[in-house]
């Protein structure tokens, strides 16, 4: 971990939302410290739920760094039970199946295609070219595995996080009507700013549905939408501020995405 002036943060407690524990915040000195610690985080939470309940259940997120995290488990995946571990994403672009930009396709090249995952516990997003070609239909049919996930178990053990330079998490971003959702666990976004713009993705109440959060953020292009965040934003604004675990939120940042945190 980071011993520069930037890591003066590292652990710092900040609560930002009433009701939910304050968060955590670590500062590491590069992409391959944060990946590292995003890695090992992952381990950790999965092995102590398989060991409390039985089996655990995570939601991965895509983008450079969720992938990189992804290999790094790969090569040092610890004590996890793989065939009691249930997959979900945050998100999903409404691509074909064989679509390189498709996460679940991303975090199969990563690991779970490395690994004894019980393969009817990995739930992904329907592709555009599957049995629901419409992105309402998809989102309803993921939302189905999701309730029924959560009617069984609870909660998700472990939601990571990416986030963008405006603070979008997961395909939700700022002034959007799937930010501002308050009852749906998965819509269907098909106004992305971001490319494509047709993608299904959970809600900031289905983060909330996890028990532990953990966002990976790197570069300084991001600094000022997690300070934000941090300083209690309004999620409308700034979605990763509604970010929320129900035993912890934990923010995994380098030193270049921790410049602007007071």
């Amino acid at each position: 971990m980071s011993e520069t002036p930037a890591g003066r943060y590292a652990d710092q407690k900040r609560r930002v939302a009433a009701g939910f524990p304050a968060d955590t915040v670590q500062v590491h000195p590069g992409t391959e410290a944060l990946v590292n610690a995003a890695a090992r985080r992952f381990v950790e939470v999965v092995v102590a739920a398989q060991a409390a309940r039985g089996s655990a259940s995570v939601v991965l997120t895509g983008g450079g760094t969720g992938i990189g995290l992804l290999e790094q488990v790969r090569r040092e995946p610890g004590e996890i039970d793989w065939s009691k571990l249930e997959i979900f994403w945050g998100d999903e672009r409404f691509v074909p199946a064989g679509d390189p930009e498709r996460n679940a396709r991303q975090a199969r090249e990563a690991l779970l295609d490395h690994v004894p995952v019980d393969p009817h516990r990995v739930h992904a997003v329907a592709p555009s070219d599957g049995e629901y070609p419409d992105p309402v239909e998809a989102a309803a049919e993921y939302s189905a595995a999701v309730h029924a996930h959560l009617a069984e178990h609870g909660a998700f053990d472990l939601h990571l996080l990416g986030m963008g330079g405006e603070g979008h998490v997961n395909s939700l971003f700022p002034h959007t009507d799937a930010v501002r959702e308050e009852h749906e666990l998965v819509v269907a976004v098909t106004d992305s700013p971001k490319p494509p713009a047709v993608r299904v993705t959970l809600t900031l109440p289905a983060v909330r549905k996890a028990r532990h959060v953990v966002l990976v953020v790197g570069g300084a292009a991001k600094a000022e939408a997690v300070a934000a965040a941090l300083n209690g934003a309004d999620p409308v604004d700034i979605p990763a501020a509604g970010a929320r675990g129900a035993e912890s939120t934990t923010w995994l940042l380098d030193e270049e995405a921790a410049t602007a945190v007071r």
